[in-house]
């Protein structure tokens, strides 16, 4: 039966644990999930070295990737060094252009150097790059869903973000991304299913629509 199960890996966003996927249910019949989790990256390694790291983790050939926000750009550099069925990403982007300006503006002025990352214990500077101003409303819920807190991962993860230099799209991607996505602004995206009042965590709160449209989507 293991030969007709789709299997897939799930890759949460920045200094998230993949938790955030609970509530993601396939038919187990057709598909088989698993989770993926941050490691820590290794001094100045580039992600493109860091994805191949990752690929590591997936233990299964011909797998669906599906990455959330930093999570899928990490996925998106994964597929370059492995054969996939599907590749998706979820609130997230697909090239540098669809950066917002301020990421962009960052990137320019190198401030993404001199973050004050080493002040996340209050977890609000954490959230505000993970998830978005909206998500300090909700205390409890970010502290359960954020757990990857060390500096040097921050300090990295935010830099392979403003940096990314991808310029195309992959090709075949497919792009899942809310329209009131206050990260990544809908605005800037392109060529994408767009989910109606989906935020940049809709993965958390929006996952009936993942759960009903994911399987269609993959076969």
């Amino acid at each position: 039966m293991d030969q007709q199960v789709t299997h897939i890996y799930l890759m949460p966003g920045m200094a998230a644990n993949p938790t955030i996927f609970e509530n993601i249910k396939l038919p187990e019949d057709q598909f088989k999930i698993h989770w993926l989790e941050w490691k820590l990256p290794k001094n100045n390694e580039l992600l493109a070295s860091y994805a191949k790291r990752m690929i590591k983790d997936v233990k299964h050939d011909n797998p669906v990737l599906i990455g959330v926000s930093f999570g899928g750009i990490l996925v998106q550099e994964m597929s370059k060094h492995v054969a996939l069925k599907k590749l998706i990403i979820v609130s997230s982007v697909k090239t540098k252009h669809e950066l917002p300006m301020r990421m962009k503006l960052i990137k320019t002025t190198k401030a993404y150097k001199i973050l004050p990352t080493q002040l996340v214990g209050s977890l609000d500077l954490l959230a505000k790059y993970a998830f978005g101003n909206t998500i300090l409303k909700r205390i409890e819920l970010y502290k359960k869903y954020l757990s990857v807190s060390d500096k040097s991962y921050l300090d990295w993860a935010i830099e392979q973000v403003v940096c990314w230099e991808q310029d195309q799209p992959i090709k075949d991607i497919i792009h899942i991304h809310g329209d009131n996505d206050m990260v990544f602004p809908f605005s800037n995206i392109k060529d994408c299913i767009a989910v109606e009042g989906g935020t940049h965590i809709m993965i958390i709160n929006r996952f009936k629509w993942f759960n009903q449209n994911l399987p269609k989507l993959i076969t």
